[in-house]
């Protein structure tokens, strides 16, 4: 049995159907009946709604391009998993012995992501969309794009490379390296033919070049 009462305080919400809180705890591999498939279906889209409102609002300047992008960033699996984990969510879920005793292995990544939209999805259903988005608001970092960003040097290429843009790759120059050698500092300038280049810095050079194309297409999508 989960401990209700803990991860009710971790919610912030007290349910008044503790069924629908226990279902949505219950991966289908232990229950395939009484899984948390159905509410992981409809948690997406309750969350999908509530970070585009919110970043809808934070960022009056953000084009369409760039507003889908980022709520993407937050609403992938891995970013719920991450939450999850953040909560001890693991600890309260339902699985097999297998799961269970294996501490999930591969699979725990996408189980604890798809119980953590279920989890908004009962909240929803429980508590109604402000308890949903209370949640919401209490794990989730608007700001905190480190998953759209791991992906920028193959979006930019993409953007680079499509048809009437020219077809050249981007192009990552090293503009400096600063402190110690346990603690690196780089920077890197990202540039598009036809288009003002853009920096970026970070702990190693994939990461000062990552951040360099996340500011790049930034640019480039918004003129």
């Amino acid at each position: 049995m989960t401990d209700l009462d803990a991860l009710e305080t971790k919610l912030g919400h007290k349910f008044s159907d503790p069924g629908l809180l226990q279902r949505a705890l219950t991966h289908a591999g232990a229950n395939a009946e009484h899984s948390n498939e159905r509410l992981e279906f409809f948690g997406d889209r309750v969350l999908a709604l509530i970070v585009a409102e919110k970043l809808f609002t934070l960022y009056p300047g953000f084009a369409e391009g760039e507003l889908t992008r980022r709520v993407h960033a937050l609403v992938r699996w891995e970013y719920c998993a991450k939450v999850g984990e953040a909560f001890g969510l693991w600890d309260h879920l339902v699985l097999t012995r297998a799961d269970a005793a294996s501490g999930g292995g591969r699979s725990r990544g996408p189980i604890v992501g798809s119980a953590c939209e279920a989890v908004i999805a009962a909240l929803y259903f429980d508590g109604g969309l402000a308890v949903a988005k209370a949640f919401v608001e209490r794990y989730w970092r608007f700001d905190d794009f480190q998953d759209d960003m791991r992906d920028a040097k193959t979006r930019l290429q993409e953007w680079a490379q499509a048809p009437g843009r020219g077809g050249a790759a981007p192009v990552y120059s090293m503009i400096g390296r600063e402190g110690p050698d346990h603690a690196p500092r780089f920077v890197v300038e990202a540039s598009v033919a036809g288009h003002e280049p853009a920096r970026g810095e970070g702990g190693s050079k994939r990461e000062a070049e990552q951040n360099a194309a996340a500011s790049l297409l930034a640019k480039v999508e918004n003129t």
